[in-house]
This record gives C-alpha cells, structure tokens and sequence, in this order.
C-alpha cells in the first residue's frame, strides 16, 4: 500500500435514478466526463439505496464543483445526488 498522499479534490456522487435508466445516466456521465479534459472518473451502477456511484477527481476543486452541479445533477431521470467531498490531506502533528 502506497503511503503517499495526492492532494488532488475527489468527490463520491451517489445518484438516484428513475427505474430502469440507470444505464442511460451511465452513459450520459461517460458521455460528459469524457469530453472535460482535467477529469478523472469512475462510474458503476450498484445495488442498494443509491442506483449509481460516481468517483470524480480534478485538478481543481472549483472546476469539480461545477461539473457536478451544472452537468451531472442536471442529467435527465437523475432523481436526487448525494455528494461527498474527500477531505484534502491534513496537517501531521
């Protein structure tokens, strides 16, 4: 196991989706990370409360925000998102 540390922001998106389009949104996600260039993303469907789990890093917290917000959270059939913001390194003491 490594032990060094990216300080690169990463963000987990949990979506909900309208029964039966998760391969749809799946698709659509690939279709829009794919063409933002400082992008890195995993995406799978799963099974539980959510429907799908997206693994989102950038180079730029802000540039992560706003592909999450004004891309992702505006896919048709996305019924509701839960973000979760990776906590950037902290100190060591």
């Amino acid at each position: 196991m490594s032990t060094e540390i990216l300080n690169v922001p990463i963000a987990y998106v949990l979506l909900n989706s309208d029964l039966g389009s998760d391969e749809t949104i799946i698709s659509k996600v690939k279709e829009i990370l794919d063409n933002e260039s400082s992008i890195d993303y995993e995406v799978q469907g799963v099974y539980g409360v959510y429907d799908i789990v997206l693994k989102i890093s950038s180079d730029s917290a802000d540039n992560l925000r706003s592909v999450i917000t004004n891309k992702i959270r505006r896919i048709d059939k996305v019924q509701s998102t839960l973000t979760m913001m990776v906590i950037e390194e902290q100190e060591k003491s």
